[in-house]
């Protein structure tokens, strides 16, 4: 009876260290892929959401028809999203992007929306009676005590984002999905492992530095929790 390989990828065990020392190139370019992919999106799906939610704040008839649509684009399957929208954008990195950021909004402006609609109307009147114009009134009474809700749905889309990222290996731009695919298709253990865990890292480090900004940016909050 033969002796079992001493060597861990020969063996193709779930864990091995061989993996990494021997393609760390080729983890760090999908990790910054990932990144590249989920920051995109999210920053885009944000400079969408913050102007849906504000006008939907301001004109009341308008929230159900955008608050219906956003939810109706999350409804849409992964795979059938990407397939809609491959005409438009063909097999490219575009394509994930695009789908990531329709899959945002509807967290982006829900939670945007409902921390706008928490804002206490004695203080929106008491901004007015001071002089705020409209602008004004948003920008430095409005969203700033908004933010808190906002940050929150911005927290949850940005791990969803992450999780997403996988599907794009069906096009080639799946960031640490292309591994795990990959790895599938030949039973790679390793690889497989290897980079679902890199997920959650990346999913957990990225909401913990925005919750660490959240902090950052409300220091009235922890003050009330004080």
């Amino acid at each position: 009876m033969a002796a079992p390989p001493d060597d861990c990828l020969a063996r193709n065990d779930w864990i091995c260290g061989e993996y990494l020392s021997t393609r760390r190139q080729i983890v760090v370019d999908a990790v910054l892929q990932h990144l590249q992919l989920t920051s995109l999106a999210v920053l885009i799906a944000l400079a969408v959401a913050l102007p849906l939610a504000v006008l939907a704040r301001r004109w009341g008839w308008a929230a159900p028809p955008v608050l219906g649509a956003t939810t109706i684009l999350y409804t849409i399957p992964s795979l059938a999203m990407f397939s809609l929208l491959l005409p438009l954008y063909g097999l490219s990195a575009t394509l994930v992007v695009a789908g990531l950021v329709l899959y945002s909004l509807t967290l982006l402006v829900r939670n945007i929306l409902a921390g706008l609609r928490a804002v206490p109307e004695e203080t929106r009147l008491a901004a007015r009676g001071m002089g705020y114009g409209p602008v004004r009134l948003l920008l430095t009474v409005e969203l700033p005590l908004a933010l808190p809700a906002a940050m929150a749905g911005l927290r949850i889309a940005t791990v969803s984002a992450i999780s997403l990222v996988t599907v794009g290996a069906i096009v080639g731009y799946g960031g640490l999905g292309n591994l795990i695919y990959a790895g599938m298709n030949t039973f790679f253990k390793a690889q497989v492992l290897t980079a679902s865990v890199l997920c959650v890292v990346i999913a957990v480090l990225a909401d913990l530095l925005l919750l660490g900004v959240q902090r950052l940016l409300t220091p009235w909050t922890r003050t009330a929790h004080a």
